[in-house]
This record gives structure tokens, C-alpha cells and sequence, in this order.
């Protein structure tokens, strides 16, 4: 994972952009108006984060083991919460 930080760009960025070989992350955008010499045009200012595909493809393996966990956790709670219902 390398954290670019803050950058800009005058177009505004896909949340998620994959290339041959990273997947980049662009978070918190937000448009800005920049004031120049021929008046002001508009930019964005997003924090950009570049990872490896393997790197990230193990980051949604481990959110979607996270999600399917707490699926389960509800799941149950429900199954209790039924079960206090009926007696």
C-alpha cells in the first residue's frame, strides 16, 4: 500500500480505478475552486491510497469474511429475540 495523500486533479476521480497492476483508492473527494490568472476553474481534492491487486484483493476477502460474521451474529440475535417472542 503506498498513501499518496492529499492530491489534485482537474478531473474528478472514480472512486475505485484498476490499472494493470494496482487498484487505486480515492476517498473524501471534494470540489475546490482554484483561482488563477484567468479567473477560477474548478478541481478536486481527494486522498488517494495505490495497492497491489493481490494486496487488495485480500482486503475485500477480509471485509466480506467481517460481513459475513456479523450476518451470522445477527442472524442469531434474531433467532433469539423470535424465540422470546413466542414463550
Amino acid at each position: 500500500m503506498i498513501n499518496h495523500g492529499l492530491v489534485q486533479s482537474t478531473i474528478k476521480p472514480k472512486e475505485t480505478e484498476i490499472d494493470e497492476y494496482s487498484v487505486w483508492v480515492n476517498e473524501d473527494v471534494r470540489e475546490i475552486t482554484v483561482a488563477d490568472e484567468n479567473g477560477s476553474h474548478t478541481e478536486y481534492e481527494y486522498n488517494q491510497t495505490q495497492y497491489g491487486k493481490d494486496e487488495y484483493i485480500l482486503i475485500l476477502s477480509e471485509n466480506n469474511k467481517n460481513l459475513e460474521n456479523m450476518l451470522t451474529d445477527t442472524q442469531l440475535a434474531l433467532c433469539d429475540v423470535y424465540e422470546m417472542m413466542e414463550g
